[in-house]
């Protein structure tokens, strides 16, 4: 059952430093984080690079052919020519090889560093949001409310003036689902900006309670649920010339299609699009004319009996060329395919069978694009390069999770990774595949005694699938006792717990637990990301069946295990995390003793549309998946001890689905445990996250006894 690779690293148990809770929760990226080329970006028109020390407030500057680094533009330079207090280089942007842009409550300024001098580009009104300067940083626009605005160096004018409060313009749509990360798109020359904007008047106001109040008081947010009336979303396109807007609306008449990944061709002359149905099976990659908003052509189309899912814009390798490049799954994997603006596929560029993840970008002449994939083994993420012929070379030549930043030239390649023994290390790769360390970290837990972790690989439930699994020991772990374990799962797509990072992708709190004496465990089931189209769709209609059966495996794994109590098991997740926690504790009250979820999805008809319909359809098409899934219907089975918790103004999983698990408990006579989050959203961040980790290891630590 158990395949013998592994990755193990540890520290000695003779050590004298211990760290504390708080340390493990606030410090793992602060104290203990690895020495890093934060914030890295190379100088335009050159090879000259930047990255900030010291918490952002030191600026050292080096270069690809000289990289012993030297102290760029100070803080007091900035300050004292911009009459500014600046405390961090935080956001700053290149403009040119000569300038940058940087930003101080609302204002934005640019610094010239050769003269040493500055001056006010924008002044933005205190309510700005969503500000999002065009690729010169010439030209700014912002939201204020609903509406959108654009400030032209002199003057700000209002694209939208819409009354209606429910109609919402530049801001992010589809509640971020899709890849979507923002609202507001400019070309390439600065002619014309692109916007969303989403009517959600027909979306049901959801009631949170600001407990701050006296008396309290509602902020609705507006929610569309699985099954229910959803928003409406159009793309707008603003001419600055002319102040005059034209619309997209989807092409297929379906009001509550979705519009995503939208893209420039080079030449501003056309907007590429890919649109969705609502239930997500069929996807459209549809090309308007700019200036008109007219519809020209369908590229290309995508229908799966399952999902479709569009996560990245249309990558234009060449800024001369409306040749493109698209990512799809058709093949099982995410794949890099060529196409001209007709439609037609010039080149499938890579046949790889683990997916690709990001591209990074290109070289000046558009022959060669530098994308990130995660490499036949799923916990890795690695830089690869293909020709647009589809000649695919490995970049990173070290196993592990790396990041890279192409150079202006596309000559240099800088590449940033961790994996089990190395705590970070940045390397530059010229474009002969040569290499050149440029920092390598010390171990910042040196002198503290943490335990051991290693990766293997256990048979899915189908019995033919590898899952990883990750476990971790304290570090004065013996092998002839027996130990509690912990269970910490996510299990749903989008998320990878196990990687070929440093500490394998755990949390530092889970090593403070093994100190505990403790076992952590985590599965990456079925389900879950990296894998390819079929190990995550199998989920499809069926939330949480397979997912448990996978950590049910992994269980089994763990009883086979010498040094395993096997009757002091605790499982513990948040969100999709907390849904697992709450449906093996209640469906198979048998194993585990204690369990606590945070933010569980207890039913999935109360979750978002974009996300909730894709993976079960909805309520109404699905009717006996989503009673399968309900975690509510199976609270008379409660044996162990369970702690429910929930911040009360968790916009993503409302507190709805925590408080009808409530009720269905004390209906069946069951005791449980309930502890809220004032004023907290989906998680318990800053220092209160202290409290919450305390909150559920206490709680595991007592109960598991």
């Amino acid at each position: 059952m158990v395949l013998g690779w592994l990755l193990v690293f540890g520290w000695s148990a003779a050590q004298l430093k211990t760290i504390t809770l708080e340390e493990s929760v606030l410090q793992q990226n602060r104290k203990f984080g690895a020495d890093r080329m934060t914030g890295f970006q190379w100088i335009p028109g050159s090879t000259d690079y930047v990255y900030y020390t010291t918490m952002w407030t030191k600026m050292m500057q080096a270069s690809a052919t000289r990289t012993e680094a030297k102290e760029g533009i100070t803080l007091a330079e900035l300050n004292a020519a911009l009459g500014t207090k600046i405390t961090n280089f935080f956001g700053l942007q290149w403009i040119d090889n000569s300038h940058v842009l940087v930003t101080e409550n609302g204002k934005y300024y640019q610094y010239n560093r050769v003269t040493k001098s500055g001056k006010l580009l924008f002044s933005l009104p205190e309510e700005a949001e969503n500000t999002t300067p065009d690729a010169a940083k010439q030209k700014i626009a912002y939201t204020k409310g609903n509406n959108l605005y654009v400030h032209t160096g002199s003057q700000d004018v209002a694209v939208t003036q819409e009354t209606s409060p429910g109609i919402v313009s530049g801001q992010s749509v589809s509640r971020n689902e899709f890849g979507i990360s923002g609202g507001i798109f400019w070309s390439p020359k600065s002619t014309f900006l692109a916007f969303y904007q989403k009517d959600e008047t027909q979306v049901a106001d959801y009631p949170l309670l600001d407990m701050t109040q006296t008396p309290g008081k509602l902020m609705p947010i507006k929610y569309p649920m699985a099954g229910q009336a959803s928003e409406q979303v159009r793309v707008g396109i603003y001419h600055l010339a002319s102040g005059k807007t034209v619309f997209i609306r989807p092409k297929s008449g379906g009001l509550n299609d979705y519009m995503t990944n939208l893209s420039w061709t080079p030449d501003e002359k056309y907007i590429l699009v890919a649109e969705l149905n609502r239930g997500q099976n069929t996807m459209h990659l549809n090309l308007y004319e700019a200036a008109t908003g007219t519809f020209v052509r369908t590229l290309l189309q995508e229908t799966h009996e399952r999902w479709v899912e569009p996560e990245h814009e249309a990558f234009f390798p060449s800024a001369q060329s409306s040749d493109f490049i698209w990512f799809s799954e058709r093949d099982g994997f995410q794949n890099l395919y060529y196409y001209d603006l007709n439609g037609k596929l010039i080149q499938q560029l890579t046949r790889n069978k683990f997916p690709t993840r990001e591209i990074i970008g290109a070289n000046p002449e558009g022959t060669v694009v530098y994308f990130k994939a995660t490499g036949e083994q799923g916990i890795n993420m690695l830089l690869y390069k293909v020709t647009l012929k589809g000649k695919q070379t490995l970049v990173s030549t070290t196993l592990g999770v790396h990041n890279g930043v192409l150079s202006p030239d596309g000559q240099w390649l800088f590449d940033e990774y961790s994996n089990a023994t190395t705590p970070s290390q940045s390397v530059l790769w010229n474009a002969k595949g040569k290499a050149t360390v440029v920092m390598t970290s010390s171990n910042k837990y040196e002198g503290y005694a943490l335990g051991s972790a290693e990766i293997k690989t256990i048979k899915a439930a189908d019995g033919v699938t590898d899952l990883f699994t990750r476990l971790i020991k304290p570090s004065n772990f013996d092998p002839t006792k027996k130990y509690p374990v912990l269970v910490y799962v996510y299990g749903g797509p989008h998320a990878q717990m196990i990687t070929n990072s440093y500490l394998l992708g755990a949390n530092l709190w889970m090593y403070w637990m093994a100190e505990q004496g403790y076992l952590v465990f985590t599965v990456d089931n079925r389900g879950s990301d990296n894998r390819g189209f079929a190990f995550e769709s199998v989920i499809h209609r069926n939330l949480g069946n397979h997912e448990m059966a996978d950590q049910l495996n992994g269980i089994a794994y763990l009883k086979s295990l010498p040094y395993v109590d096997a009757n002091r098991l605790a499982v513990h997740g948040w969100s999709y995390g907390g849904f697992m926690t709450t449906s093996l504790l209640l469906r198979h009250p048998d194993v585990f003793k204690v369990g606590v979820a945070g933010g569980p999805v207890i039913d999935w008809k109360w979750y978002e549309v974009m996300y909730g319909e894709r993976y079960m359809d909805t309520p109404e098409e699905n009717p006996e998946g989503y009673a399968t899934a309900n975690v509510s219907q199976y609270a008379k089975n409660l044996t162990g001890k369970l702690l429910l918790i929930h911040g009360t103004s968790d916009d993503v999983v409302v507190e709805q689905h925590n408080l009808a698990l409530v009720k269905k408990l004390i209906e069946a006579g069951k005791q449980a445990d309930y502890f809220p989050y004032p004023m907290h959203k989906h998680n318990v961040t800053g220092k209160d996250r202290v409290h919450l980790m305390k909150k559920v290891l206490d709680y595991v630590i007592e109960n598991n006894r």
